[in-house]
């Protein structure tokens, strides 16, 4: 009994350390716009069945109600990602927005495909397209011309830009947005992007304010959704549940010992 305990305690170990990935990523992300914090989720073992309920333990008695099943440990079954709104910070660049509800930003990623992020730092590259701070262009792309003096985007995404000599705004284009019937199967890429997979679903294209998009907010950035004070109980969590695992391993080598000594 003991080598189990050894063996499960190791794996309960195993996940401490996991969980305590998870969390010092969400402390070092604390700052990074848009951000969403991740959470491990963990499964039991399969078991050993010692004694099977539901039969009788000798021919001709009744059957037993409960049996005796023994687990063997702990496993990572999941690192969910929380994709939960963050606070918007007022920012006051006119090339920073925010999404104020459900969607992505759709971009165009170095290699041709569509990713997904909810970073709005955009920004203007060299030809005057709209890209994000990464440099991915903004889909559908936006062209502003170099002689704009102002650019404003609507809460329905619709970009205008001020020309010289002009009293109405020239309307560039119109930026839409894509979500899914399930947020937590994208995939996380880095670089604030996130791409589709097959849990995910395929991406819905809609505008923002229509079809329960959310509207942008210029002049705004979602901040990080992860929550300090969340992280750190977490945390302490973590490191408690390591030391007791600790502890078992401690005192099944001790039991072990014993059991050594005695038949020596």
């Amino acid at each position: 009994m003991t080598i189990n305990a050894l063996a499960i305690a190791a794996t309960g170990m195993k996940a401490q350390q996991t969980n305590l990935d998870v969390i010092a990523n969400n402390i070092a992300n604390i700052n990074t716009t848009g951000f969403k914090r991740a959470r491990a989720e963990f499964t039991d073992i399969m078991y050993q069945t010692i004694q099977a309920q539901g039969i009788a333990r000798q021919a001709g008695l009744e059957i037993i109600p409960e049996g005796a099943k023994l687990g063997v440990g702990v496993k990572l079954a999941a690192i969910r990602d929380i994709h939960l709104q963050g606070v918007l910070n007022q920012t006051g660049n006119d090339f920073d927005v925010a999404i104020n509800g459900e969607g992505y930003f759709q971009v165009t990623a170095a290699d041709g495909s569509t990713q997904y992020t909810r970073a709005g730092a955009l920004n203007l590259n060299e030809q005057g397209q709209l890209v994000t701070i990464g440099g991915n262009l903004v889909q559908p792309g936006i062209t502003v011309p170099v002689e704009a003096t102002k650019v404003t985007i609507s809460d329905e995404g619709i970009v205008y830009a001020y020309l010289p000599g002009q009293t109405a705004p020239q309307q560039l284009g119109q930026i839409s947005l894509a979500k899914f019937v399930n947020e937590t199967g994208l995939e996380p890429l880095g670089n604030n992007l996130f791409g589709e997979t097959e849990a995910s679903g395929t991406p819905i294209v809609g505008l923002p304010g229509t079809d329960s998009f959310g509207k942008l907010s210029q002049g705004y950035l979602e901040a990080s959704n992860v929550d300090p004070m969340r992280e750190i109980a977490d945390m302490i969590s973590a490191q408690r549940a390591y030391e007791m695992n600790s502890k078992v391993i401690q005192a099944a080598d001790d039991m072990s010992s014993v059991v050594t000594k005695g038949i020596r």
